[in-house]
């Protein structure tokens, strides 16, 4: 600030006092003392310990405060303060003088999703990152062990969970629930970057969970955050302690069996990693969490959402039986086997790929009962009359046919979808080149998001849709469209 205001003042020749005092939002008399000061002055300043507020410890637990809650007044924000760090002596009007000029940063500054890590005050924080290492020695078979890493950022106590298997949102809904009955409580918030066990999709910073974990975080009294993309200076202790755990846990070991390995990640942690003198804070993680941090968790939740525990096989007719009753599927998975969970006295059926509700039913009493969805058993024939009669009419009898004839050929077990989606597509542009339709149709293959692509290249440069010089697109998702039509093992078209 010192260094700013003299270079702002230029020794007279630059802004004046005024024009100072009015940009940085300080007083006339700061200016003119801090342009007053000579080298040793200033240096003499900075050195001096009353220059170091008290609060200052805790700047970046008030900043979150304000920009999570930005009407806090200050008396709460005081009690919540005392509540984390008792004994802490400072009085109403300092603290609201303190808070005064954190608000003018957190106005001014570029506006962020999520920010600096809050590890003075213990507690709040928790940081939690997947990771896995390849080739471990596991029974004389070399495999690729899934694990999370879970740091509070107070302490440094950490909790490694494993899985012999990529990690889906069950799993790491069961590592959840075990790393807070490791710590003895919860924690107010947890930090993630965006993966999809907690993200489902981000548009302009806006955040939609993965609706199963967010439903566990809020029985368990937790709060999600997520990192800002390609952020992870936001999480920087445990990325620390994914390489560690790597690193120091895991590479160069040889295991038994599965559950020799579980006992020696455990046996680590509180051998090694728990005990260590910390290279950041130079303290024993142990043993500030047991006497600084962990009267300030919260009381971990004795009843918390059930996790998949089962699966049950979809018959021919789209049912599951859950505990002598039966109960409908959606007819896409039809022969294949789904999740199943419980919650509120209402069954939960969940995708098999990546653990999200397909479906929910009330729990029936007694046996023998057949509870079904109606909207699981539409008829699906008339819908897919109706898109063809629509692209049709758009596009032409010989064209319309072709297109449909096309993506029936390319995804038959999906054909109504994508004929919904191109149908979407088209009604979008009203005037569509046929010689563009002509390439379309005379595609080996063609999906909704071909469409897509095709008809944008072309509205962005019509001219590179030449007799010999035509675009070829094959969505990034191609993959994921084949795997959703392999869900069902049913033959023939939908």
């Amino acid at each position: 600030m010192i260094h700013k205001i003299k270079s702002m003042y230029d020794q007279g020749n630059g802004s004046s006092i005024k024009e100072i005092s009015r940009s940085l939002g300080i007083s006339k008399n700061t200016v003119r003392k801090y342009i007053r000061m000579n080298e040793q002055m200033i240096q003499e300043y900075q050195e001096s310990p009353q220059r170091h507020k008290s609060l200052d410890k805790y700047r970046s637990y008030l900043m979150h405060l304000l920009k999570r809650y930005p009407a806090l007044k200050t008396p709460k924000v005081s009690r919540k303060l005392k509540a984390k760090v008792p004994g802490l002596e400072v009085s109403q009007r300092s603290l609201r003088r303190y808070l005064n000029r954190l608000k003018k940063i957190v106005i001014s500054a570029q506006s962020r999703y999520y920010e600096p890590i809050i590890d003075e005050v213990p507690g709040v924080q928790c940081q939690v990152d997947p990771g896995e290492l390849r080739n471990v020695d596991v029974g004389g078979v070399l495999k690729t062990i899934y694990f999370v890493v879970f740091v509070l950022s107070y302490s440094r106590l950490m909790y490694v969970g494993l899985s012999a298997r990529p990690i889906n949102t069950g799993i790491f809904i069961q590592m959840h629930d075990a790393a807070f009955r490791f710590f003895g409580g919860v924690p107010e918030e947890c930090v993630y970057d965006q993966t999809k066990l907690v993200v489902i999709e981000e548009v302009y910073r806006e955040v939609t969970f993965n609706d199963r974990f967010i439903r566990y975080a809020t029985q368990a009294g937790m709060t999600p955050w997520v990192c800002e993309g390609y952020d992870p200076e936001s999480k920087g202790k445990v990325e620390a302690g994914v390489k560690y755990v790597k690193q120091d846990c895991l590479y160069g070991e040889q295991f038994k069996d599965w559950q020799a390995l579980q006992c020696h990640v455990l046996d680590w942690l509180d051998d090694v990693a728990n005990i260590r003198i910390h290279g950041t804070t130079k303290e024993v993680p142990k043993d500030v969490f047991e006497t600084r941090e962990k009267p300030h968790l919260s009381p971990y939740p004795t009843v918390t959402l059930t996790v998949p525990s089962a699966q049950r096989k979809v018959d021919k007719t789209g049912l599951i039986s859950w505990q002598g009753n039966k109960y409908s599927a959606p007819m896409i998975y039809q022969r294949s086997s789904v999740g199943v969970d419980t919650l509120d006295n209402q069954l939960i059926i969940l995708d098999p790929g990546n653990d999200e509700e397909v479906a929910r039913h009330v729990l029936m009493l007694g046996k023998g009962h057949i509870v079904k969805n109606t909207d699981h058993y539409r008829d699906q024939t008339k819908r897919i009359d109706d898109y063809e009669s629509g692209l049709i009419k758009l596009l032409g009898e010989s064209n319309g046919q072709q297109l449909c004839a096309l993506i029936k050929q390319t995804s038959p077990r999906i054909y109504r979808d994508q004929l919904a989606g191109v149908t979407s597509i088209l009604s979008l542009h009203v005037d569509i080149a046929s010689c563009l339709i002509e390439r379309l149709i005379e595609r080996p293959t063609l999906t909704a998001t071909q469409v897509r692509d095709y008809i944008e290249a072309y509205e962005s440069n019509p001219d590179r849709f030449t007799e010999n010089n035509i675009i070829d697109f094959e969505p990034a998702d191609s993959a994921l469209l084949d795997q959703y039509a392999k869900l069902t093992n049913s033959k023939g078209g939908v």
